[in-house]
């Protein structure tokens, strides 16, 4: 959590080199146990601070780091998203903790490893992949970290995931088993079976039912950081009564993104409902850009299996700190002025601020260290920004309409 433009093993010991790689490798603790407990307290924290009926969604997404060489656990070429294309690196899949208007935390991680380092007897030695390790594919990662949340007693409204989880037969299996909805995006090609037995592609159940403009509904999905996030939708019903087929289209470009969505008999299943989970499928990248920029989650100097998964483990529990934090203080720092209705409205006299964030609070714990006393000019400091950001969100959301 601290203010160093870099976080990696060297920097954090230069006092002491051989202090973290102790910690990560060859210090005796409970790497599962330590997640658990980073789980429940992530979930508990964000519970309090939300409303009581706000939706709670669990997303799963992966994050990739570029890494050289190939003696780090789970290093292969492949595709990487933070590379724009293929490249050499270690992916890992992440589950996060959504609850709508309070926060997102992440609380659940498993590196991703290729088959043939596991059946490399070699390989799995010098990387301290443990013995029992079964190769997994991504979509059976998220159902192994979604076992782990349901034994710690975490429950969500949704799960929600991109193309590769819903692509994932295995995946939906196991939440339809265990009554978990979910709302998971699908390609173009994936197949739906419609009334009367009918199968169709996704482009093609489009291309035949959604054609009139009044099947499409302009929704919100939620405020970003500018303005609002408005889609045209529209939904499908299968053949069966508990599965849909979600398609959210861009309103100026027309790109479509399909979802396959289940909801349990019993459950309310409803377009507005469907549409709010859909779109709290996006903090996890929120998530990935807090624990990266704020915390080093991608400056781990780690080769073996363990150490890898240690440095996940303190980097999440320092994330939740934070966005806890952050959590429980929105209500009490956000004053932001309402936002304009025409665009030739005077602006407020007082902007106020914006709800104090995990930045934030991550430079106000540095200020209140004994390192760095200087926390009443750091809280100044803090107030100055979030009002001058409200004033130019202000600003921002007039312009948009005078253009919309």
């Amino acid at each position: 959590m601290s203010d160093l433009l870099k976080r990696n093993g060297w920097t954090i010991a230069e006092r002491s080199p051989v202090a973290t790689q102790r910690l990560l490798s060859r210090a005796r603790w409970d790497t599962a146990g330590a997640m658990s407990v980073e789980r429940r307290f992530a979930v508990a924290r964000l519970d309090a601070a939300a409303a009581p009926a706000s939706l709670t969604v669990g997303a799963l997404d992966e994050f990739g780091r570029e890494k050289k060489g190939s003696a780090t656990s789970g290093v292969k070429r492949q595709h990487m998203g933070c590379a724009g294309g293929v490249d050499n690196g270690v992916n890992t899949v992440y589950l996060a903790y959504v609850r709508a208007g309070s926060g997102h935390i992440l609380i659940g991680a498993r590196q991703w490893i290729p088959a043939e380092q596991i059946t490399s007897p070699i390989t799995a030695l010098t990387t301290g992949l443990p013995l029992d390790l079964a190769f997994a594919t991504k979509g059976e990662l998220g159902m192994s970290l979604l076992s782990d949340a349901y034994a710690d007693s975490v429950r969500f409204d949704f799960l929600t995931g991109d193309e590769v989880y819903g692509a994932c037969t295995k995946l939906r299996t196991f939440l339809e088993e265990h009554e978990q909805a979910y709302v998971l995006r699908v390609r173009s090609s994936f197949t739906v079976t419609l009334g009367g037995g009918t199968t169709l592609t996704c482009a093609q159940a489009v291309a035949r039912y959604c054609r009139p403009k009044r099947a499409w509904t302009i929704r919100s999905v939620g405020d970003g950081s500018k303005c609002e996030r408005l889609y045209a939708w529209a939904w499908i019903a299968t053949a069966g009564p508990v599965h849909f087929l979600l398609i959210r289209k861009h309103r100026k470009t027309g790109d479509l993104a399909f979802h396959y969505c289940f909801v349990p008999a019993g459950q309310p299943a409803t377009l507005a409902r469907l549409i709010s989970a859909a779109g709290l499928r996006w903090p996890v990248e929120e998530s990935f850009e807090f624990g990266k920029d704020l915390f080093g989650l991608d400056e781990s100097q780690v080769r073996l299996y363990e150490a890898f998964l240690r440095h996940l483990v303190l980097v999440m529990s320092a994330l939740a700190i934070c966005a806890a934090s952050a959590a429980a203080a929105r209500r009490r720092t956000y004053t932001q002025a309402p936002s304009p209705h025409r665009p030739d409205q005077p602006p407020p006299a007082d902007p106020g601020v914006i709800p104090v964030t995990i930045a934030e609070i991550k430079h106000l714990f540095n200020a209140a260290t004994p390192a760095t006393p200087a926390l009443l000019h750091t809280a100044h400091w803090s107030i100055w920004r979030r009002r001058h950001q409200a004033r130019a969100r202000w600003f921002h959301k007039r312009a948009r309409l005078a253009t919309t």
